[in-house]
């Protein structure tokens, strides 16, 4: 099965309406949305209406941008925003001082996912993957049992040694706690490198997600091209829903 999806939904106007666009066309089949962002509620009621599957799109590295935040949600945000755009390592370090602050921004971000959806999220991923930063797998901050987007895939070859054992290592603990795909890849990358029709081979017998942002005008472009509907022809699609 194929997964593609947008991610983003909600962080503004421009980005919601391109995914929607390729919504309707046919060439998505998810979305992950942002909370707290200038066009969430917007998007979720065009979620509702269209009967998109949403994911939550966990933020955890921009500052939230809609009119209102509760300002607890607000300030406990600031926190993990200033700690993740210190340095490009933050990521993989564990912050002891920060453990709270990572279990209540997920939960305010979920709970407003709630209201705002009025249901649960098909899946989890994170704004720049910062879902898979070491605070929040350590501390098992995302229930286990749920939908969660796994590491990048990648061929033989590609990365160093050490990136891809430090991957193996993640994917490792993810598929112990949480339901995950077999492949993840972008589509951004896979236009650059010319990896599309390999992915449409892995999608034919595995589970494979193809992550985009059609707001990049290359990848909006190929999703409405008959070049993806050719690609992909013969690839079962889905969301997280039903895998």
């Amino acid at each position: 099965m194929l997964i593609i999806n947008a991610d983003d939904w909600g962080r503004s106007r421009a980005e919601t309406d391109v995914a929607l666009d390729c919504y309707r066309a046919g060439r998505i089949t998810s979305v992950t949305a942002m909370l707290f962002m200038e066009d969430s509620v917007r998007a979720a009621e065009l979620a509702r209406s269209d009967g998109l599957a949403v994911g939550l799109h966990l933020n955890l590295n921009q500052t939230f941008t809609a009119a209102k935040v509760p300002e607890a949600t607000g300030r406990e945000h600031r926190k993990l925003v200033s700690f993740m755009g210190r340095h490009k390592y933050a990521q993989v370090l564990y912050n002891p001082l920060l453990r709270n602050a990572f279990h209540r921004s997920f939960a305010a971000q979920l709970n407003e996912f709630r209201r705002i959806y009025a249901q649960e999220p098909t899946h989890i991923d994170g704004h720049q993957h910062r879902h898979l930063c070491t605070n929040m797998l350590w501390d098992g901050v995302i229930p286990a049992g749920r939908k969660v987007r796994r590491t990048f895939s990648f061929w033989p070859g590609e990365k160093g040694r050490l990136n891809r054992i430090y991957r193996r290592m993640v994917d490792r603990r993810l598929r112990r706690r949480y339901r995950v795909a077999d492949f993840f890849f972008s589509l951004g990358q896979c236009l650059r490198f010319g990896r599309l029709e390999r992915v449409a081979e892995l999608a034919a017998t595995s589970n494979v997600e193809l992550m985009t942002h059609p707001v990049v005008p290359t990848e909006y472009d190929y999703l409405l091209s008959e070049g993806f509907s050719h690609t992909f022809a013969a690839d079962r699609k889905g969301s997280y829903q039903s895998l």
